[in-house]
């Protein structure tokens, strides 16, 4: 093996562990044929650096593992970054994608991901620690996942909701973080 083979080799292995990937959701779909059904398996999948940006991708294939790949590649371009407050959100937001609708709140250190099923895996990704969630509506794990990051992707910085709502952005912050003042 050559030494510039060996690099490539080295820098793939580095690129793999940047990133989280967890498969959400791996069900058998049918596609119904003149002979009867034809059977294939549908994967969901979420990749995230734990630092702010999250994706979710979704692969199709006759085999697990073919899914699995396909579900990786399009969860690896659909990530997206997303503003966040000192491991959580800055503001409460709803998502809704087809009938699931996920409510995400910030919550204050220590209190943990507050979350069930895909929603906890999207917020693990994304690299949030603390944050209460209600998945309302119907529980379809793709449909949530994707209500999830549709949420995500509404949040907007302090200093943007400050300046829309004519405010200074201490007024804007958690009310956690509003009465600290000079550091204490």
């Amino acid at each position: 093996m050559t030494e510039k083979t060996e690099r490539k080799d080295y820098a793939g292995a580095d690129f793999e562990r940047e990133f989280e990937e967890k498969t959400i959701e791996i069900r058998r779909v049918a596609k119904v044929v003149k002979g009867g059904r034809r059977f294939a398996f549908r994967v969901t999948v979420i990749v995230g650096d734990r630092g702010g940006r999250v994706g979710a991708g979704v692969g199709k294939a006759n085999t697990v593992p073919e899914g699995i790949r396909k579900a990786t590649g399009r969860a690896r371009k659909n990530m997206r970054r997303m503003n966040l407050y000192f491991g959580t959100i800055p503001h409460a937001v709803v998502g809704k994608v087809g009938g699931a609708e996920v409510l995400l709140k910030p919550a204050s250190p220590g209190t943990g991901v507050i979350a069930g099923g895909g929603v906890r895996a999207v917020m693990q990704a994304v690299g949030i620690q603390d944050i209460l969630t209600k998945s309302m509506g119907s529980p379809n794990i793709h449909n949530v996942v994707m209500a999830t990051i549709k949420a995500l992707d509404q949040l907007k910085s302090i200093d943007d909701l400050a300046s829309i709502r004519g405010k200074d952005a201490s007024e804007v912050k958690p009310f956690w973080d509003r009465g600290k003042k000079n550091g204490s």
